[in-house]
């Protein structure tokens, strides 16, 4: 059974309340319950993991290598467009990722047209809703 993290950043717990023309209907609970089903189907063993804090994060990804999982899916959320420590992680446990976005970042303000890790992972999706979390693990999956 192939084991992936699922890492989301800040505010990403308050879907279906913030934003909603931007992030959608779908809430937090929908994407978990989403993900859970598909890898219930599929034969994967998902650890979904939420933070606001930068840090947490970093302790995540670095505590994925000891874990021996073998792939991440990862919505850093804001810290997508600020956030060195958070690559430098990803780059240091050498472990397959992808990176998500809920928005079509692409469209939207100046700043978010930065992403310091998307030119590390093995590919984005961006902009297709929480399904976009699907089309991840599919990839991930299949490797």
């Amino acid at each position: 059974m192939k084991r992936i993290l699922i890492i989301n950043g800040p505010n990403i717990n308050l879907l279906g309340i913030r934003e909603k023309q931007i992030y959608g209907n779908n809430s937090y609970v929908d994407l978990l319950n989403l993900v859970d089903e598909f890898a219930k189907e599929n034969g994967l063993e998902i650890t979904n993991y939420q933070s606001n804090h930068e840090g947490d994060i970093v302790d995540k990804i670095q505590q994925a290598f000891f874990d021996n999982i073998e792939g991440i899916v990862i919505n850093p959320g804001a810290y997508t467009h600020t956030s060195i420590a958070i690559l430098d992680a990803l780059l240091a446990v050498k472990i397959p990722f992808i990176e998500v976005h809920i928005s079509d970042v692409t469209k939207r303000e100046d700043f978010r047209q930065i992403s310091y890790i998307r030119p590390y992972a093995l590919t984005s999706i961006i902009g297709e809703g929480i399904v976009g979390y699907i089309k991840a693990l599919d990839i991930l999956r299949r490797l």
